[in-house]
Parts: structure tokens; C-alpha cells; sequence
């Protein structure tokens, strides 16, 4: 058997106790798969004196991340710190200026680090492993990256957010509204205190700016996604999408259009009884769209120690097995620049909510103002008053429209003329919906 492969460990919240938990449990299995052992030459993090369910004592301990991954002796460094900027940059840094291979699961700072991080792992000959940043225990970096790279993609789209899944599948389970639900997700722990990254979007746009230069070849340009939360999002809508046959779900969707890549998060309406629409809870899926493969999807655990713990141990066997190709998939000089396409030129069909004032003309000026703008209807219901938002008096009616396809210029440009006209209470409710 050859010499050990040593580790460092920086980071020893859930996922870090996780990965230690995997190595004392199956550490044995793991040297004989790669003819090697794995070596714990030290870890860090805040606090030594905190509670841990596994012992760490019995490791080298650091007070200082960026002096561990400067220690001599080490082979990989494993960051598990998270965070943009700030130590973990400085940390990873200092491994991949020694020629230290990385593995992190910190899709924020690859997210807006990304191609310089990539640049630096090259020219220093080692590898930035990076599976755990996205969906957790799904393997769609490896799968982008390597099984496969024999397509072309089209499209690239999935639920990357366990806890907005959570959200929007108990608020439809249950009739609740979106404050209700996540106060008893961040009782039951699916939510942070401070839950502005998951349900306002940015988790799944630092995951999906990922995928996007993995899936396309381009430099990761997380600053041009588009991104919309989910905070809007009403148990009325959830209702209405069920009357026409759709769920509500947070996307994030990487496509390939005649005038650039699009970037998006956003809600999305999606048809009943497509594979995504039955992605529940906490789950995460992630669909490919490859011109020779076809579609895939990938269908997992997206978050939690466990499952995170075990593509980051993932990646480490790989490190040990010398299986390190480039960062993104190619090298990074060849990674072309990010040429955006305009969400105002994206097309597709889309959901419309309105409250409007019961008088006459009222719906006849809304379907003029959307035949101005060339948009052609689907379908169109009216709900009764037990369904307004909070905060409306009786009186106006809920209204759904469903459009064909149109562009989304087309579309705020209608509902910035009806807004204006005075025919409805509030501002209007729009969400796009997305062929699966």
C-alpha cells in the first residue's frame, strides 16, 4: 500500500464533523479502494473548547486556517469554512500558492473567486475539487465535468435549494402562507435564523453560476444572474397554479440562447407530474439537457452534513487517485468570457396574477392592454374573494391569466401599462413558467 494521503481540515461545523465521521467509519473501505490510507495531519476552526460529537482532540489543532494550510506535509486542503472572502479565501489561497490540492464545499467563494481560484490551482499543478458546493451529496459536478463531456448543452436547470423546496411544497401541502412556513422551518432547523440567502434566492444563484461555466465553458459570472426570491409567493398562487395544473417551484435554469446564456432564479410555474414537479421537501434535483445524452436528471440529498460529508470525501478519493481534471472542465485559459442574454428577451409562457376592481371595462382594458403587446392568452379565471391577498378589502376579484408564449419585455410591458391605468388594487403578480 503507498504512503498516506495527509488532509487538512479547516472547518468543523456539520459538514466538517461529517467528513470526520465518514473517514472513522469507513476509512478502512476507502485506503483499500484507492491503495492508500487517509491522514488527518491537523484541523481548525473557532473553537477548540466547543462540544463536538466527534473527538478532535486527538488532531493537530490550529488557531489559524491559513497558517494549517501553509503547514508543511499536507496533500489536500479541505475548506469548510464558507464565505465569499475573509479567511477561507486567504486559507485556500495559501494552500494552492504551495501546490496543496483543495477540496471545499464553499459555493460562495468559488461563486465570485471562481475563475482566479482555478487559474491558481493550474499554474500550481494541483487540483480545486469542488462537488459539495453544489446540491450536496448530487454528483452534477462530476457529472458536467467528466461522464458527461462528450455533449453539447442546451440547458442546465434544477431545484438547488432544499429549504425553499421545503417552503413551497408545505405551503402547498398545508394552505399556509409563506411567514408561517418558514417560522417552523427555522424551528425545525431547514432554515437559518438569517434566511435572506435561501429564500431570497442567492444559495441557488452562487450554485447555479457554477454550473453555468461548467455546463457552458464560459468564466463564472455570478454578478449577471438574475435572481428573484421566493418572500412573494402566496398561498393564493400556489392555489391558482394548482387549478391549471402546475406546481410552483425556485429554478435555477442556464440556457443557451440565440442572443447569449441566460442565468436565472426565479419561482417557476412547472407542470404537474414532470419529474421536477415532484421533487418535495427537501430534495434537490438537477436536470442536463446534453445533444447527445438527451436529459438528465439527478435527483438527490442537496444539503445537510451527511450527504455533504460524503461528496467531499468524494472528492478526496479522487485527489488520492490522481482523477484531477481542470477545475471547470477545461482549462481555465480557454474559458470564454460570459456573454449574458437580456431577461427582458427571454421567452416562454407566464403566470399573471391580478386583483381587479370590479367595474365595468375593467378585464376589457387588461386584454387589450395585453393584445397591445402582441400576447395572446391561454387561459384566464377568476377566483372568488376567500382568495385575496392579505391586506385587500372585499370587493375587487382575483384574477389568473396564463399567456402563450411571449417575450418578458412584452409581458412588464403590458403590466406596467395595467398598473397605471388604475383597473387593479396592488401590484401584479407575474411568474414564469418553464417547459420541463
Amino acid at each position: 500500500m503507498s504512503a498516506a494521503l495527509t488532509i487538512a481540515i479547516a472547518g468543523l461545523g456539520t459538514v466538517g464533523e461529517g467528513v470526520l465521521r465518514v473517514l472513522a467509519r469507513h476509512g478502512d473501505d476507502i485506503a483499500a479502494r484507492i491503495g492508500r490510507p487517509i491522514a488527518i495531519a491537523g484541523v481548525s476552526a473557532r473553537s477548540r473548547r466547543k462540544e463536538r460529537a466527534v473527538d478532535v482532540s486527538v488532531f493537530d489543532w490550529y488557531d489559524d486556517p491559513v497558517a494549517l494550510a501553509a503547514s508543511p506535509g499536507i496533500d489536500v486542503f479541505v475548506e469548510l469554512i464558507g464565505g465569499e472572502d475573509g479567511v477561507a479565501k486567504a486559507a485556500v489561497e495559501a494552500a494552492l500558492t504551495r501546490g496543496v490540492h483543495v477540496v471545499t464545499a464553499n459555493k460562495a467563494l468559488l461563486a465570485h473567486h471562481g475563475a482566479a481560484l482555478a487559474a491558481m490551482a493550474e499554474k500550481g499543478g494541483s487540483a480545486l475539487m469542488f462537488e459539495a458546493a453544489v446540491a450536496g451529496g448530487i454528483p452534477i459536478v462530476k457529472a458536467l465535468r467528466e461522464s458527461l463531456a462528450a455533449n453539447t448543452f442546451s440547458r442546465v436547470y434544477g431545484i438547488l435549494n432544499g429549504t425553499c423546496n421545503y417552503i413551497l411544497t408545505t405551503m402547498e401541502r398545508d394552505g399556509s402562507d409563506f411567514a408561517d412556513v418558514l417560522a417552523e422551518a427555522q424551528r425545525l432547523g431547514y432554515a437559518e435564523a438569517d434566511p435572506g440567502f435561501d429564500v431570497g434566492g442567492i444559495d441557488t444563484a452562487h450554485k447555479l453560476a457554477l454550473l453555468t461555466s461548467l455546463a457552458f465553458g464560459t468564466r463564472v459570472d455570478f454578478a449577471s444572474v438574475y435572481v428573484e426570491g421566493i418572500a412573494n409567493i402566496t398561498a393564493a398562487d400556489i392555489e391558482a397554479a394548482a387549478d391549471f395544473g402546475y406546481r410552483i417551484k425556485l429554478l435555477g435554469v442556464a440556457q443557451r440562447t440565440d442572443s447569449g446564456i441566460e442565468q436565472r432564479v426565479h419561482p417557476t410555474l412547472v407542470p404537474r407530474g414532470s419529474a421536477i414537479a415532484e421533487v418535495s421537501d427537501a430534495f434537490n434535483a438537477v436536470v442536463v439537457e446534453g445533444d447527445f445524452v438527451g436529459e438528465v436528471m439527478l435527483f438527490g440529498r442537496g444539503a445537510g452534513a451527511e450527504p455533504t460529508a460524503s461528496a467531499v470525501v468524494g472528492d478526496i478519493i479522487d485527489v488520492a487517485r490522481g482523477d484531477t481534471p481542470p477545475p471547470f472542465g477545461r482549462p481555465t485559459k480557454t474559458l470564454a468570457p460570459y456573454e449574458p442574454a437580456g431577461m427582458r428577451a427571454h421567452e416562454g409562457g407566464y403566470y399573471v396574477g391580478l386583483v381587479v376592481l370590479d367595474r365595468p371595462g375593467a378585464m376589457a382594458a387588461i386584454a387589450g392592454r395585453m393584445a397591445d403587446q402582441g400576447i395572446s392568452l391561454d387561459s384566464i379565471r377568476q377566483r372568488s374573494g376567500s382568495h385575496l391577498r392579505a391586506g385587500v378589502k372585499p370587493g375587487p376579484v382575483p384574477v389568473t391569466l396564463i399567456t402563450h408564449e411571449t417575450t418578458e419585455e412584452a409581458v412588464r410591458a403590458a403590466l406596467e401599462q395595467i398598473e397605471r391605468d388604475g383597473h387593479i388594487v396592488g401590484r401584479a403578480q407575474m411568474i414564469r413558467i418553464e417547459p420541463t
